[in-house]
């Protein structure tokens, strides 16, 4: 007689313990753990603050999906955009940037979009030149 019990009966649960270990072990010992992806690498965000909401910020991220609403996403786009123009070099760079970004705040202003309401204008482009560009010493 086997002193295994019937399989209707539950095992006991070092039984199943074991075998999660024994199979864990012949995965290792079959060289199948070595080339998995990030494998002898850091692990990221390691020494990050812990934060519950992790893996919606990488699904986000991984996804390439806007967590702003388009209004915000638009202001932040018109911040980072007259940030970058400081640093141009040419006055054409400048114009050609200004009417990139005038073209995506008046599309954005034509569709329907969820959130709050895109209350952002196109931009003056020789204002623009005048407040926030630097013509470079020559």
């Amino acid at each position: 007689m086997s002193n295994h019990p019937p399989p209707s009966q539950p095992q006991p649960a070092h039984r199943w313990e074991s075998l999660a270990e024994q199979r864990i072990r012949e995965a290792q010992a079959a060289g199948e753990f070595d080339h998995l992806p990030g494998f002898g690498q850091p692990i990221p965000g390691i020494d990050a603050p812990h934060d519950e909401l992790w893996w919606v910020r990488e699904k986000l991220k991984r996804e390439q999906i806007a967590a702003l609403p388009p209004a915000l996403a638009l202001r932040l786009d018109v911040q980072q955009t007259l940030e970058r123009i400081a640093n141009l070099a040419s006055e054409a760079d400048v114009r050609r940037e200004v009417s990139r970004l005038n073209e995506r705040i008046r599309q954005q202003s034509l569709g329907a979009a969820w959130g709050p309401p895109v209350d952002v204008q196109p931009l003056e482009i020789e204002d623009v030149l005048a407040r926030y560009w630097r013509k470079p010493a020559t």
